[in-house]
């Protein structure tokens, strides 16, 4: 599933705090230096990086995009490490959705109603307009403004005191041209998201009954407890009204009833497999995935379960079963492929990731773990095929470290030393280790010729300097 051992080892045991909410992120993205200027710090939220995964979600997204005009603005999906429904933007090139948004949707058309209502939140504009207004706020006023909201609609629903009160002091603190701000915020913004989200599903001939579904369940979740309510309820209030008028809009669709095709459910199902596979505990996927449930999404489940939890020769097993049912999905291969590799069989690994490559539509992620194995087998003459497979991925992936990692290993195998201090140094500051990649850089620079290609790039890094972050 993920590109390295300390990649999967983070999805499996890294936990973090509930997410920052959306417009805090968005504010802190607003005075921060433009992510491809900068490295990327390492103390960020978890990232999941899968193929399979990514490439799914590029197709639930890409018609929405298409229709909201932003096809041709790279709008990227980050999926976060974290068990929790949230999704939300923080800027105008990325959505953010957690693997939890993606366990708990049922269908596809769930996923999408979230997807095309944070669409409409970029194509809106939406968080460049609340920035205007609310410049001089401090991240952590805002963040206590939208938790003291969340608490205050939570209690409004649940009638729960104590809830309602531990709002209003958030909200107390605050000046009240942000309170201000975010009534707006939640009146008007999240309101015209709706209605852009449905229209957007409409002109893509999808049911907005997802949406609908998805949003009326989270707001049902304070006629419990307001301790149960996911991050998505306080970045995204979710009053009744609201839920109504959702239904109208959502109802009034001429494709309220159409269903999602059988074989993306089979996708969407296979996804979510993948990740109570991969984050769930043993007891967790046994209670999903009985053993007499003989469908392919469970297998899969059951197949990751024993590789994740050291069973190999079942894992190997289950994985050979699941490739035999399906010779032309490639993310079985990969699955066989990453098996043999972390048990330290590089060289067996080879042939089903290369088949993977071959099968998927976007093989850069599957590319980076290929080049990985033909390291691992410790075969020189594979070390010319993995510096072109990392040349090509880091092009693709120029923030993910694990891609100049191996392009360094690959590069000192075949002895070129400058280009081996670069590919660290990019490692490093990709990583968001400043000093060593400024160090190695600067190494790196002594073994080129001055002005060559090689030279230029790592003077860059060496030469590197943040950019002050404004506070205006």
């Amino acid at each position: 599933m993920e590109l390295t051992r300390p990649t999967i080892a983070a999805l499996r045991r890294r936990q973090s705090r509930p997410l920052a909410l959306a417009i805090a992120l968005a504010i802190a993205a607003s005075h921060a230096v433009p992510a491809q200027a900068q490295p990327r710090r390492p103390s960020g939220p978890p990232i999941v990086r899968d193929a399979e995964i990514e490439q799914l979600l590029r197709e639930y997204t890409q018609p929405l995009l298409k229709v909201a005009g932003l096809a041709q603005q790279n709008i990227q999906i980050v999926i976060i490490n974290h068990r929790s429904f949230n999704a939300f933007v923080a800027d105008g090139r990325r959505i953010f959705i957690n693997a939890g948004a993606l366990m708990d949707a049922e269908t596809p058309n769930q996923i999408i109603g979230v997807l095309a209502h944070e669409t409409a939140h970029i194509s809106g504009g939406h968080l460049s307009r609340l920035r205007e207004q609310i410049r001089a706020a401090t991240t952590q006023s805002i963040i206590a403004l939208i938790l003291g909201a969340g608490a205050m609609v939570a209690a409004s629903r649940s009638n729960n005191p104590d809830a309602g009160q531990a709002g209003m002091a958030a909200l107390s603190a605050p000046q009240a041209a942000i309170q201000n701000s975010l009534l707006s915020y939640v009146r008007s913004q999240e309101d015209a998201a709706d209605r852009a989200g449905v229209r957007y599903l409409s002109a893509t001939g999808q049911s907005a009954k997802g949406m609908y579904e998805t949003f009326k369940r989270l707001a049902d979740q304070v006629l419990y407890s307001s301790r149960l309510i996911d991050p998505y309820m306080q970045s995204h209030p979710l009053p009744a009204e609201r839920v109504r008028a959702l239904e109208g809009l959502a109802k009034a669709s001429p494709h309220w009833d159409k269903l999602d095709s059988p074989a993306m459910q089979a996708r969407h199902d296979l996804t979510r497999a993948k990740l109570f596979g991969f984050i769930d505990s043993r007891d967790a996927i046994a209670r999903r995935y009985p053993i007499n449930d003989n469908s392919i999404a469970a297998r899969y489940a059951r197949a990751i379960a024993a590789y994740r939890f050291g069973n190999l020769p079942a894992a190997h097993q289950q994985i050979d079963a699941l490739i035999q049912a399906q010779p032309q999905n490639a993310y079985f291969h990969e699955l066989k492929g990453q098996a043999l590799l972390e048990a330290g069989r590089g060289a067996d690994a080879i042939a089903p990731l290369r088949r993977a490559a071959q099968l998927a539509p976007n093989p850069t992620l599957i590319n980076i773990m290929l080049g990985q194995a033909l390291l691992a087998s410790n075969n020189k003459a594979y070390a010319e095929e993995a510096v072109a497979l990392l040349e090509a991925a880091s092009r693709h992936e120029p923030e993910t470290p694990a891609v100049f990692e191996q392009m360094a290993l690959a590069y000192g195998r075949k002895g070129d030393l400058a280009r081996a201090d670069l590919a660290s140094a990019q490692a490093s500051f990709a990583g968001g280790d400043l000093k060593t990649a400024r160090a190695l850089a600067s190494r790196a620079k002594s073994r080129f010729p001055v002005g060559s290609p090689g030279w230029v790039k790592a003077d860059d890094i060496a030469s590197y300097k943040p950019v002050p972050i404004s506070r205006n």
